[in-house]
């Protein structure tokens, strides 16, 4: 990111231009870095706590906190996949783009989630059927 260090995307320039969809490319690429560093020290972490608890409490405990972990990098894991897919759109020139209306995605809401592949107005159309389903 350090050769688009100052830049930041506007809406005075062609949207998804070059250095658009390079300064997305990048901040995608940091971010995937970013969770797998975290992802080998958990891992790392994990490795080092797998001692044998003769108090029950303590073994609980620590079971507990595996779990959670655990659940954490399942997490990380679908998150890579996105960021993956957001990577892939980009080279397919359709990173920014709502896959729902084929609008662009607003500079505001992709800086704040990168992944994102809905407008704010479809992401919100998609939240309330959501809740519709789940509501009956």
């Amino acid at each position: 990111m350090e050769k688009l260090k100052n830049y930041r995307p506007t809406e005075k320039e062609p949207f998804m231009n070059d250095r658009q969809k390079e300064y997305f490319r990048l901040k995608l690429l940091a971010w995937k870095d970013e969770i797998l560093k975290e992802s080998k020290l958990t891992l790392q972490a994990l490795q080092e706590e797998n001692v044998n608890h003769p108090d029950l409490a303590d073994r609980a405990s620590s079971e507990t906190d595996r779990a959670i972990e655990l659940r954490a990098r399942d997490r990380q894991r679908k998150l890579i996949a996105k960021i993956d897919a957001a990577l892939q759109r980009i080279e397919d020139n359709t990173y920014g783009y709502c896959e729902e209306t084929g609008e662009p995605i607003s500079l505001k809401r992709l800086e704040a989630r990168p992944i994102a592949t809905l407008s704010v107005e479809a992401q919100e159309r998609h939240e309330k059927r959501e809740k519709v389903y789940r509501d009956e």
